[in-house]
């Protein structure tokens, strides 16, 4: 009968990643992925260059101290360095945030100077930002209505994040770590159309009309899924 592998080892063009099979305990899954390292150290040359090494789980779930132990067992052999670690396996706390930052969360309300309205997931204000007045969200910004203060979309670092609004005059707009501060005319000028603001393929936020998120943010929809 032959005898089950609890480690497989396949080059990529970017390395190599290690399969660890998610049936065969821990211990046996550490002690053959130590002598397969061993063995496939010993036949490289001192002078190799660093190799990364891209670890697949499956649907083994590691504790922070297991995965400490997987990476030291890796980085123990000469030229390999551990890129990341896949699994399958998400946790309780891991879906719960998830879920939270994908959330669209509602609000009706005006954003007066000095209040600040923040949310994790999709910001959807029903009513107006006034100067002064400031919004932030991780994911997406979308008010139905004036947006005269500041915007601040993928507080998180999100740089797809787009700023969507019925009267786009804002003082200040910012998504991720790009700042950009409205011209003068639209802080004068009213605007009666739906516009959009997201960075460009020069990290730039550009201002312009709803109809071209559809080709940028293909994604932006989620008629399918949810959690």
């Amino acid at each position: 009968m032959k005898k089950t592998q609890n480690v497989t080892i396949k080059g990529t063009k970017d390395g190599l990643t290690l399969h660890l099979n998610d049936l065969c305990s821990y211990e046996d899954l550490k002690s053959e992925l130590k002598h397969k390292l061993l063995a496939h150290s010993s036949v490289k040359d001192v002078e190799s260059p660093i190799i990364t090494v891209k670890i697949q789980l499956g649907n083994r779930y590691l504790t922070a101290e297991q995965e400490e132990e997987i990476k030291d067992l890796v980085r123990a052999q000469r030229n390999l360095v551990v890129d990341e670690i896949i699994s399958n396996v998400v946790t309780k706390e891991a879906a719960a945030k998830a879920k939270l930052e994908n959330e669209i969360v509602p609000v009706s309300a005006i954003v007066r100077s000095g209040q600040v309205l923040k949310v994790e997931g999709d910001m959807l204000l029903v009513g107006d930002v006034n100067p002064g007045g400031t919004v932030i969200a991780n994911g997406n910004i979308f008010v139905m209505g004036n947006l005269r203060g500041i915007a601040h979309a993928g507080h998180s670092g999100r740089r797809d994040a787009v700023i969507v609004a019925s009267n786009m005059v804002p003082s200040q707009l910012r998504i991720a770590d790009c700042l950009n501060r409205a011209p003068d005319h639209y802080a004068k000028e009213e605007r009666h159309e739906m516009e959009c603001a997201y960075i460009d393929s020069s990290d730039q936020i550009i201002i312009d009309r709803l109809q071209v998120l559809k080709h940028l943010r293909p994604n932006i929809t989620r008629l399918q899924g949810g959690f």
